[in-house]
């Protein structure tokens, strides 16, 4: 036991910041009590990139079709389905800033840098193509989430439009109150990225899914994949011509920031919305790509706090 948590066991790529999920952090008591029933440590940093990670409990939600109160859904997004995740996986905290892909790639291929974008390492990484991404997820031993991993942990136990915050814990369905979870459209993000991690944060503790920019996950993109994809584990299609990007952006409109919209890119189109967060299986998979080194003690990147009063957030917020 660990402060009354059951702990069970450790994976041994993580150092544990907290093993019981923190009400303050996971705001739904039934994924805290999913959380707790894994006996993993809720969260985590990876040790070799020391990038935050929390535990997503196994668990079976419905996929697909959330209109907002003010957009339809489309096409592809139907139909509804049940989805069973069987294992538990961690997923980053935050979107993976470009000081933590510095840390690894050394270059940095992001636009919003520099003396124009002050702070740019708490900013996500962006420009950066599913084929760049996939070389970072070599380098270090992560993976991109499935599809069905991303919408699930997006939701975070809720079944509208948009998933919750503090003044809306069930979620909500009105795009006008967007604002408390995203960073979207030209107006509200000030026509470019901000630092992860300043909006309220969904009921399993995980940032900007909504919106900042858009994120690759592993699937490859069909508009017919939901009427046929296995009511387990689904991994998406086994080829294609896109790949599939979860979450609003910057330059989104509202209803692509709801949980079940689905967007899609070429695999070598890097586009300055399109970023990712990492993900790993709880035991590392065989043929995962050997850890990086160890990064420097500072850890700017993992704290969007830091120099946070050079990015005053934009207007509408």
């Amino acid at each position: 036991l660990e402060d009354g948590f059951r702990f069970i066991a450790q994976p041994a790529w993580a150092t544990v910041i907290e093993f019981a999920p923190n009400p303050a952090g996971v705001t739904s008591a039934a994924m805290r009590s999913a959380i707790e029933e894994a006996g993993l440590p809720w969260r985590v940093r990876d040790t070799a990139t020391q990038i935050e990670m929390l535990l997503v409990p196994a668990g079976v939600f419905e996929m697909g079709c959330s209109p907002s109160t003010q957009s339809a859904c489309q096409a592809d997004e139907s139909p509804v389905h049940e989805v069973t995740l069987s294992q538990p996986f961690y997923i980053g905290r935050y979107e993976l800033t470009q000081l933590e892909w510095k840390r690894v790639m050394v270059s940095n291929p992001s636009f919003f840098q520099g003396a124009a974008y002050p702070g740019s390492d708490n900013r996500p990484g962006e420009r950066v193509s599913w084929q760049m991404v996939t070389a970072f997820m070599n380098a270090t031993g992560f993976r991109l989430p499935t599809e069905a991993e991303w919408e699930y942990a997006c939701r975070a136990g809720t079944t509208t439009a948009f998933h919750g915050m503090p003044s809306q814990p069930n979620g909500f369905d009105d795009e006008s109150l967007l604002n408390g979870i995203a960073w979207f459209g030209w107006a509200n993000a000030g026509m470019r990225t901000n630092f992860v991690g300043l909006k309220a944060p969904n009921a399993l503790g995980l940032h900007d899914m909504s919106g900042n920019v858009a994120e690759w996950v592993s699937d490859w993109w069909s508009a017919t994949y939901y009427a046929s994809s296995p009511a387990t584990d689904p991994t998406g299609p086994a080829a294609g011509t896109g790949k599939v990007l979860r979450g609003g952006s910057w330059r989104y409109v509202a209803e692509l920031a709801r949980s079940s919209s689905r967007e899609s890119a070429a695999p070598g189109f890097a586009g300055d919305d399109l970023g990712f967060r990492v993900a790993r299986n709880v035991v590392p998979t065989a043929g995962a790509g050997a850890p990086a080194a160890a990064p420097p003690a500072d850890d700017t990147g993992t704290t969007p706090e830091t120099d946070a009063a050079e990015d005053e957030p934009a207007s509408g917020t």
